[in-house]
């Protein structure tokens, strides 16, 4: 089976970070804290956030909290 990169359902923001765990099968928690990290020590956190945000498809069972409307 061919795992793909998606945006997590569980989002706090953009639901990169959970995306991203749900690949790698870590805890979104800690994928979270480890993009704090990079972003408040002056690294590529911020800048990788957005781009990935733009670059990763939602997950094919993503519903919008505003479809309902």
């Amino acid at each position: 089976m061919e795992k793909k990169l998606y945006r997590s359902n569980d989002r706090k923001i953009f639901g990169v970070c959970g995306g991203v765990a749900e690949y790698f099968g870590f805890d979104p928690t800690i994928v979270r804290v480890l993009w704090l990290v990079f972003s408040l020590s002056g690294g590529i956190g911020i800048p990788a956030y957005i781009i990935l945000t733009f670059l990763m498809p939602n997950r094919p069972d993503y519903i919008s909290r505003y479809d309902n409307q």
